[in-house]
Formats: C-alpha cells, structure tokens, sequence
C-alpha cells in the first residue's frame, strides 16, 4: 500500500493541469490533450488535426473521463468544421466513440446543434464553424463551473451527515482535473475537504481496468498534496470492517432516468460494503451525466474490455492500443472476463450530488425534476 502523508501549505497550490485546449496553428487549428495513457510516467501531449485522430484519443483512453468527453466531443465537431470536414459524419464517428459515457454524445449533438442552426440562417462554412468553436467553449465554461459548484454541494452534504469532523474518504477510478474542464466531480469534493484542512485520507482504490486509480487520482492526490493511500480494490472490504472509511465519493459515466448508476467497475462492490457498514456513498456527476431516455440500470451499454487486459500484464498505452506482448499470467487461452463499468441501483446510493444540488433519497421523480432545473438553467 502506498502512502503519502504531505500536506500542501494553505494557499499554495499546484499550477492547473493542461488537459485540453485549443491552439490555432498557422495550418490550422487543432485540438491538444494531455495523453493520460501516459501517466503518472510522464506528461505528454497529443496533438489532434482531425476527428479520427480524436476518436483514436478517445477509445485508446487517451482523453476519457465522462465530463471531460463531453467538452472534447463538442470541440472535436468544431474541429470538424473549422478544417472544412463534413461535420454530420464527425457527429457519426464522435458519438460511436464509447458507448457508456452520455456525456460525450451531448458535447457532440449540442455543438452540432448550434453549428446546424447557424448554416440554416444562411451563415457560411468559416461563420458556422465559429459558432460551432463558440459553443464548444461555453460548454468547456460551464463543466468548470459545474465542477465548483458540485465541490460545494459535497462538502456541505459531508458535513451535514458527519458533521464537526474531519473525514477518511474512499474513492474509485478517476474524477479529478483530468476529467473536467474544472477540478473534476467526486475527487474535487475530495480536493475542498483537503484544503479545509479536514481531510485525514484518501483511499484511492487501484481500480481496474488500466489502474486509472493508482495511475491518475494518486497521481492527482499526489500533486496536490493530500494525505492517500492506495489499495487494491479487493482490499477496500478490510477498511470498512476496520472502521477506517467515513464516505464513499465516486463519480458516474451514465446516470438512468431511475437513478442508476453507471461507473467503473469495482463500484457496485463499493456500495454493498457501504451500505452494509452504514457509511454514505455518495454520487458526483453534472447533469449532463443524467440519461432521461435510458429508463433504467439495466438498459445501460456497458462496455466489454480486451481480456488481455486480465491476462497479461503490460503498459497501459500498449493495453489500450488492443495490442498484446505483456507477461501472460493466466494460461495461454484463458477466457477472460473484462467489463469497464457496473451497475450501482439507486437503493444502494445515499445521495447524488450535482452542479444544481442533491438528490437524496435516489429516485427517479427527483432526478427527474432536477434535470428539470438544470435544461432551464444550462442549455441554450
């Protein structure tokens, strides 16, 4: 188990991680991400000119992350214009990307949208395509402040169910900066609680596939300073026996119109520990994340992951690209089996916790009227 027991002085933070962003080059504009198949080893960027290269980004995990998706798709359609593409087949190809994460096929449709309605009031191919980067980048805006605004609602809920305390938070997969146009959803309640000074430790589980956890949130945890340790994900049932987790905080990649919820496999686990040692877990998604046409858990995609994955061990860009060549630690042909996300039923989640407040209990007609507030609030 790693630990790291540093604390960042108050006041002195780490500079914000370059995850994204558009660069306008003489040839053209294009897309730059901080490939996070890459980490914690090194901080590389990747440099997309056109939408089959962001696709690659995407499905290799080299962007990933359900907010962050979401601003990438949308930039990825106005990419798409800018370099004269034919954006309705960049809409195809984005949306089929992953399959799990809403939020990257709203970025798409909403960009798209906004590029559509311009080319239909007669705008030419270079106004369009700006409206497309204009809309792109109030979607980038609006995750930022989303993500603020679900730090906020965290830490008061934290509060109110273990209130005059500091905490032991356990967290799964990764929901930092490196999936938001902010400091991310579940991680950034996480974040606030450090810089109060109440955080006593993050359990930061491994989390399968391609250890996005002791790759990417220690990694995170560690540069931001905070008191973590990491753990395998089976080992997380010791702790709730010991006493040693106040809440669980994890975020979503799709969130049905019943409250289900949709992420990293090992999460469902997670919740029937908590709910059998009476500890809160707790959901932090934007709106965007919540899919009212999935009616419930069980119609959700979950995507199916390479057992290679389980079979071998090898570098995360390698597993990722679908390639082989790791040390077999299984028998040659050992069926495998390697899904990305569970399902977790409302019944099991304390609260949701959301840019426009909290849902608690889970239920459909609550989730319902939320998103209800949210269309009149954030889309255009």
């Amino acid at each position: 188990m790693a630990d790291q027991d540093a604390q960042s002085p108050v006041g002195s933070e780490p500079p914000a991680l370059p995850v994204l962003r558009w660069h306008e080059l003489p040839e053209g504009p294009v897309l730059v991400l901080l490939d996070q198949t890459r980490l914690p080893v090194e901080e590389v960027e990747l440099v997309c000119t056109d939408v089959p290269a962001l696709v690659r980004a995407i499905r290799t995990l080299a962007v990933r992350g359900a907010p962050l998706l979401g601003i990438a798709g949308g930039y990825g359609v106005a990419l798409a214009a800018a370099r004269g593409y034919d954006v309705a087949e960049a809409v195809g190809l984005l949306e089929r990307a992953r399959p799990t994460a809403v939020n990257l096929g709203y970025g798409v449709r909403r960009v798209a949208a906004a590029y559509g309605a311009a080319a239909e009031k007669g705008a030419g191919a270079a106004e369009a395509a700006a409206v497309a980067l204009v809309e792109a980048r109030a979607l980038h805006r609006e995750d930022a402040q989303a993500s603020r605004r679900m730090a906020e609602y965290g830490t008061a809920l934290l509060e109110e169910l273990l209130p005059g305390r500091g905490y032991q938070l356990l967290t799964h997969c990764n929901t930092g900066a490196l999936v938001s146009g902010g400091e991310g959803t579940a991680f950034a309640v996480a974040l606030r609680v450090h810089r109060q000074g109440r955080l006593r430790r993050l359990w930061v589980d491994e989390t399968r596939p391609l250890l996005q956890g002791a790759r990417l949130t220690a990694y995170e945890a560690a540069r931001s300073g905070m008191a973590y340790s990491l753990l395998t994900d089976s080992a997380a049932g010791s702790l709730f026996a010991a006493g040693e987790v106040d809440a669980v905080l994890i975020g979503a990649d799709r969130i049905a119109a019943d409250g289900s919820v949709a992420n990293k496999v090992g999460s469902y686990p997670l919740a029937v520990l908590a709910k059998y040692h009476h500890v809160p877990f707790i959901v932090v998604a934007p709106t965007t994340t919540v899919d009212m046409d999935t009616a419930e858990g069980t119609s959700i995609i979950v995507e199916q992951r390479s057992g290679q994955e389980v079979t071998e061990l090898t570098l995360p860009q390698v597993v990722s690209a679908g390639g082989g060549g790791g040390m077999v630690v299984a028998p040659l042909g050992s069926p495998a089996y390697n899904p990305a996300f569970d399902i977790t039923p409302p019944e099991l989640i304390t609260a949701i916790v959301t840019e426009e407040g909290v849902i608690s209990p889970v239920t459909g007609v609550g989730l319902a009227e939320l998103c209800a507030r949210s269309s009149q609030v954030t889309i255009s």
